[in-house]
């Protein structure tokens, strides 16, 4: 593993190219793709999609304000399902712009923050894991892109599972996180 120190100018390359890698990725896809799942209890790319519109809403930047703040009390907890409500009923091309829109305003922020290397170090409070700091933050918020980005490959890749015959073998995607 390549262990690497946490670095800002690294991590918003990442998180500006997650729109529209996820617009690319699944816009104008037939529903077969876009509500696939892996089974009872698992999230479609859809339901992705609404999770990260609800992080840009109430987790990442929220969290950094109030890190900075010096604020000691727990982190708002996090709900994990919201998009069932949020997101019912909507477009899929509306839930992409959506995603798309908050981003950018939320890297505008961050950006606007000026953060120092210092700043990186300040304490949060996370209301399960306990003592967190600011960089910790934003490297989980980057890593957190790349796991539901690697979440929606694998959906859609076990929509073909049985029709890669014997070939699924060798596709290691397709044994990932079975049950």
């Amino acid at each position: 593993m390549n262990e690497r120190t946490f670095d800002l100018y690294d991590s918003v390359a990442v998180l500006e190219r997650t729109p529209a890698t996820l617009t690319m990725l699944l816009d104008g896809l037939p529903d077969t793709w876009i509500r696939a799942t892996e089974g009872e209890g698992t999230w479609s790319p859809y339901d992705v999609i609404g999770h990260l519109i609800h992080g840009e809403r109430t987790d990442w930047i929220p969290r950094v304000r109030q890190i900075l703040a010096g604020k000691n009390d727990p982190f708002e907890p996090f709900d994990r399902t919201a998009q069932f409500r949020e997101s019912e009923k909507k477009r899929l091309n509306e839930l992409l712009k959506t995603f798309a829109d908050l981003r950018r305003e939320n890297l505008t922020a961050l950006k606007g923050m000026n953060l120092r290397r210092e700043d990186l170090q300040k304490p949060g409070l996370h209301p399960e894991l306990g003592p967190v700091t600011l960089g910790e933050l934003l490297a989980t918020w980057v890593a957190h892109d790349l796991d539901h980005i690697g979440q929606i490959a694998r959906t859609m890749a076990k929509v073909y599972k049985d029709a890669t015959g014997p070939w699924s073998a060798y596709l290691s995607i397709l044994r990932d996180r079975e049950r």
